[in-house]
């Protein structure tokens, strides 16, 4: 699997699902007026939630292709992983917190549905709506996801708007499953309750996703190394040269989806001459980059192998 997007990867993705949530978020609070149905509240209060996190990962990707300043030498790429950090904030609290006040305040005050039978026709539309949006975001994660399920698309990718995207997606769907549920079960049984069990249901849900994405991008903001993959690929292209001898140390890091800092220290032949020390780190980096593009940044320094004294063993 790879360890991010392409280069802005997963922007088709974020845009398919604004333009999506949009519409839902509109019919969806049509609905509720119509039908006072809580756990359509709770969907169209989501809806809205996605539209704003939407726009929050554009902002992201917009930032984080800004160049390199002398006071962010590295550059913003890590802006990705911010606002999806701060997506995942809004999605546990706007979306999942509210969605538990407005099941238990309709558990304690029920009500009985109006027009039921539209909120399940909006309900129904809205599932054919995320379906598409999720379908949109899986094709862009095809190639990065690899035999990967999504979950461990989510726990294992340096990507950053995809696995926001695919969790909300498939969040969207769940909810709309408990909300349709809750509708249904409420006009089977003549009980309101229902309904606002599926609200609830809905908070739970999203709760757990906002955790679990937060989770994620607190770990890709405090830093992580590139999978075991690229790391070999680093060490081997590395070691290509018979003059490049041993990689002694090696240690990555990804400041972005897109952008990975490798620092190493390599021992060289020790018959080459200063300039020709040079040209070989310079066609080291030449190697790395060809065979993993995203290690724009790369600092090699020669040194000599020691080996371990007997306090280290």
């Amino acid at each position: 699997m790879d360890d991010g997007g392409h280069h802005g990867g997963g922007h088709k993705a974020v845009v398919a699902a604004l333009a999506a949530n949009l519409g839902i978020a509109a019919v969806k609070f049509v609905g509720f007026f119509f039908t006072g149905a809580a756990s359509m509240l709770a969907e169209a209060v989501h809806s809205v939630a996605d539209c704003g996190n939407q726009a929050l990962l554009l902002v992201g990707g917009r930032r984080a292709a800004r160049p390199a300043t002398d006071s962010h030498p590295f550059g913003y790429a890590a802006e990705r992983y911010f606002w999806s950090f701060v997506v995942a904030l809004v999605i546990f609290l706007l979306g999942g917190v509210f969605a538990i006040y407005e099941g238990v305040d309709k558990l304690v005050h029920p009500h009985p549905l109006q027009s039921p039978w539209l909120a399940v026709g909006i309900l129904l539309f809205g599932v054919v709506m995320e379906s598409w949006s999720f379908r949109t975001a899986l094709a862009e994660a095809r190639e990065l996801r690899g035999r990967d399920s999504v979950l461990q698309f989510v726990r294992h990718t340096k990507a950053a708007e995809l696995p926001v995207i695919l969790l909300e997606d498939l969040g969207a769907l769940a909810g709309l499953a408990f909300a349709l549920i809750g509708v249904g079960l409420s006009v089977v049984t003549h009980e309101p309750r229902f309904d606002a069990l599926g609200s609830v249901a809905i908070g739970v849900l999203l709760v757990g996703i906002g955790f679990l994405l937060a989770t994620e991008m607190r770990s890709l903001l405090i830093g992580e190394a590139a999978s075991d993959e690229r790391i070999a690929q680093i060490r081997s292209a590395l070691l290509a040269d018979a003059k490049l001898k041993r990689v002694i140390h090696l240690r990555t890091l990804h400041l972005g989806p897109d952008d990975l800092l490798v620092a190493a220290k390599i021992e060289l032949d020790s018959t080459l001459s200063f300039r020709e020390v040079a040209e070989q780190i310079d066609a080291a980096e030449a190697r790395v980059r060809a065979l993993v593009p995203i290690a724009r940044l790369m600092f090699l320094e020669p040194d000599v192998f020691r080996e371990p004294g007997p306090e280290s063993s």
